[in-house]
């Protein structure tokens, strides 16, 4: 096994653990990335609360989310680099401290603008927390080992979303919006001292940091440009399309294409820079480049459905955003029984059986998705957000535990950074695209169901006129009407949502086959295969 081991490039001298057990440092590490997680998602719930609170609009209170989105899109990239430059255990304990110092300030912020600010720093501390850990597992667990390790880090990743909804919904409507952030301070405490004494910082890396000081620390500021005003105003231009209308708006129009330019510049400035501040050559590992893709398209799924459910229970059927966070715990359930399964297959079995049933059970899932109705029950949402959260783990377990084979220790930050950018923009088009259809769906519905409900139709005739003998007059059925309308509209809005993503799912499914054979724990290919 030490031998498979080395073949692949591990070497316990970089394990964080020290005299610890490794779970020991697993679950001391996750403590942080988990509360970090969880925040990407429970903010969205207090919005109405946090806009009345400080007397201000809807719209504006979205930069509370806008904000962090772009801080974390932009501070994941360099994160890697960062890692390198500062030391992996300080860079990390160096983010959870402003992670909660912000998390303190958003709690106390008496205005929009400081609480603008305050996410900002919450999203450049968070933003590092993730891809750390994911380099701290690969680093400290062998090959054969890294699925059950990845495991652990997917109850994070995909579970924090999930119970982040309904934990905002319950904190929102039984305290004060203010704890939706000041919830965090005494676990981001215990995290940094739990990291200090625990946490290993292992001679390898201490070396790898030495020899990297000692050569003199080139900073990429181009690339680091490149990458605020690329990622950036990607970010921005996903988050504010739909409110913008999109390229209907010349200030979108704007920012796609400093987005665009600049991403392009990025990559040939990246691939022909000897001290990159992300090593775009390890994307010459096919492995790497495909797992990053599904990557992408788990995070879409993932971050996408988890914010289509609850807004169509809110929406048609009247529930509140902890009734309908409930709706999706079962699935978090189900994703918490699934993962040790998944952990354990990852190392045993060639991914590639993994990932393709998981892909078409996601693709079933949405399909079972896109034939609910509007009279639907709390256990139809609940059972049909099961099948989906079962398959979870099978995609994120292998794709974590894969795409570290065959590159350089050295660079398991690089890729963790790489991996996590993927789930984040992923994450983000998801729900960027779910929402633009989802608001062009209704229009078309509503324009379809209203069109015949004109006194030329026979039907429409007969309905009011009972209806205005049980009511009396002609405004309440007329009411009722519209409300029935715009129920069903929504309703057949978000199943071609649904629709639209099983599509997706099956267009990325068969891609899984170019991926070369092998278990996560055996020995692959380098970089350059």
């Amino acid at each position: 096994m030490a031998s498979a081991a080395a073949q692949d490039g591990w070497s316990p001298s970089r394990s964080a653990a020290g005299n610890y057990s490794p779970w020991l440092i697993v679950a001391v590490i996750s403590i942080p990335t988990f509360m970090e997680v969880l925040d990407t998602s429970i903010a969205n719930v207090a919005l109405d609360h946090i806009a009345g609170g400080l007397s201000i609009s809807n719209d504006q209170a979205t930069w509370v989310l806008t904000s962090y989105l772009v801080a974390n899109a932009i501070i994941i990239p360099i994160s890697g680099w960062l890692s390198d430059v500062i030391g992996r255990k300080r860079y990390f304990m160096i983010s959870i401290a402003l992670f909660t110092l912000a998390s303190l300030l958003c709690g106390l912020a008496p205005n929009l603008t400081t609480l603008v600010i305050a996410r900002v720093l919450q999203g450049i501390g968070g933003g590092g927390l993730a891809p750390v850990e994911q380099s701290i597992l690969a680093d400290t667990f062998p090959p054969r080992l890294r699925g059950m390790a990845f495991a652990a880090f997917a109850i994070v990743v995909v579970v924090g979303p999930v119970l982040g909804p309904t934990l905002g919904g319950y904190i929102t409507e039984n305290s004060s919006w203010h704890w939706v952030f000041l919830i965090n301070v005494p676990i981001g405490i215990a995290s940094l001292f739990l990291v200090n004494l625990f946490v290993d910082e292992s001679k390898a890396v201490t070396d790898d940091r030495a020899k990297l000081l000692k050569r003199g620390i080139r900073v990429d500021y181009i690339g680091i440009i490149l990458i605020v005003l690329g990622l950036g105003f990607f970010e921005y231009t996903l988050d504010r399309g739909l409110r913008e209308d999109w390229f209907a708006s010349s200030f979108i129009i704007t920012t796609a294409t400093i987005s665009a330019v600049s991403l392009i510049a990025l990559v040939l400035w990246e691939l022909n820079n000897d001290d990159p501040v992300i090593d775009l050559k390890l994307l010459k590992s096919r492995n790497l480049s495909l797992t990053l893709l599904m990557m992408a398209v788990t995070g879409m799924i993932l971050f996408g459905t988890t914010q289509l459910i609850p807004q169509m229970l809110q929406q048609v059927l009247g529930y509140t955003s902890f009734q309908a966070g409930l709706a999706l715990t079962l699935g978090g359930l189900a994703t918490l029984a699934a993962v040790p399964f998944a952990g354990r297959l990852s190392g045993k079995v060639d991914v590639r059986l993994l990932l393709f049933p998981a892909l078409l059970v996601q693709a079933f899932a949405l399909w079972n998705m896109t034939h609910l109705n509007a009279d639907i029950t709390f256990h139809d949402a609940a059972i049909a957000r099961l099948f989906q959260a079962m398959g979870l783990p099978f995609l994120f377990v292998p794709i974590n535990a894969v795409a570290y084979v065959g590159l350089p220790q050295n660079k398991t930050a690089q890729a963790s950074s790489l991996l996590n950018i993927a789930r984040n923009l992923g994450g983000s088009i998801g729900i960027s695209i779910s929402q633009t259809l989802l608001s062009h769906g209704l229009q078309r519905h509503q324009s379809n169901l209203v069109a015949p409900l004109n006194p030329l139709n026979p039907n429409y005739n007969d309905w009011m006129q009972q209806a205005q003998g049980a009511f009396g007059d002609a405004t309440t059925p007329l009411a009722i009407l519209y409300q029935t309308v715009q129920r069903q509209a929504a309703m057949l809005a978000f199943l071609d949502v649904f629709h639209a993503l099983m599509i997706v799912v099956l267009c990325v499914a068969p891609l899984v086959f170019f991926m070369r054979p092998g278990k996560a724990g055996g020995s692959g290919g380098g970089v350059g295969h």
